[in-house]
């Protein structure tokens, strides 16, 4: 069975590590501590890939008799976020992995913060990385985790808002999201898109 790959959105470098932006690479992070391959502390370990991205083979959870789960490769392009399209294409070639089995995980200002949504294709919504992965990659059709950030209070430029980072009370509540993200995720390779959203959808 193919692995699949699932790519984290975000920017490189530290002074980019805590934004809204980000939180996409943030939830691939909570993904690989599912590591259910053998290693050891359960926590997979990232690898420089000459694709421009950091990435980490992973068993996500269990399968049938305690078997690890599905193969999965993680990755976060090491490009900033306008140009991800180039590192996600070139890991697909590598492991020859059909686009309908991508994941991306990115952040939703049209979400409420807080909220995790999965949908196949459709429009990028003005998210750069996702317009440059639909280029690079020659169509819109793959799978998104969309996590909620909310829309920016009074008049503040979407733009600045997402690059900057979570605010001290949403920080109290990100490791959940983050969790719910992961899970979200999990599902959506393990039963599949529509049963994976009539679990993340519904009202909790």
């Amino acid at each position: 069975m193919d692995p699949w790959l699932v790519v984290g959105l975000g920017n490189p470098g530290p002074e980019y590590a805590g934004n809204r932006h980000n939180v996409g690479a943030m939830v691939i992070d909570e993904l690989a501590t599912r590591d259910a391959s053998g290693v050891a502390g359960g926590r997979a370990s990232f690898k420089t890939h000459k694709a421009r991205a950091r990435v980490a083979e992973v068993r996500l959870g269990t399968g049938p008799g305690g078997a690890p789960g599905p193969k999965a490769v993680l990755a976060v392009p090491s490009t900033y976020m306008n140009v991800s399209g180039a590192p996600v294409a070139a890991l697909l070639r590598f492991w020859s992995i059909p686009v309908e089995r991508l994941v991306v995980i990115h952040d939703e200002l049209d979400i409420d913060a807080g909220a995790v949504r999965l949908k196949r294709g459709g429009g990028e919504g003005g998210h750069n990385g996702l317009r440059s992965i639909s280029a690079a990659v020659g169509t819109r059709d793959y799978l998104r985790v969309r996590v909620g950030i909310g829309r920016p209070p009074g008049r503040m430029d979407p733009a600045a808002y997402v690059l900057k980072d979570f605010s001290r009370a949403e920080r109290e509540t990100l490791p959940f999201l983050l969790a719910d993200a992961a899970d979200a995720t999990f599902a959506l390779i393990e039963v599949g898109l529509e049963a994976a959203q009539q679990r993340f959808h519904a009202p909790r």
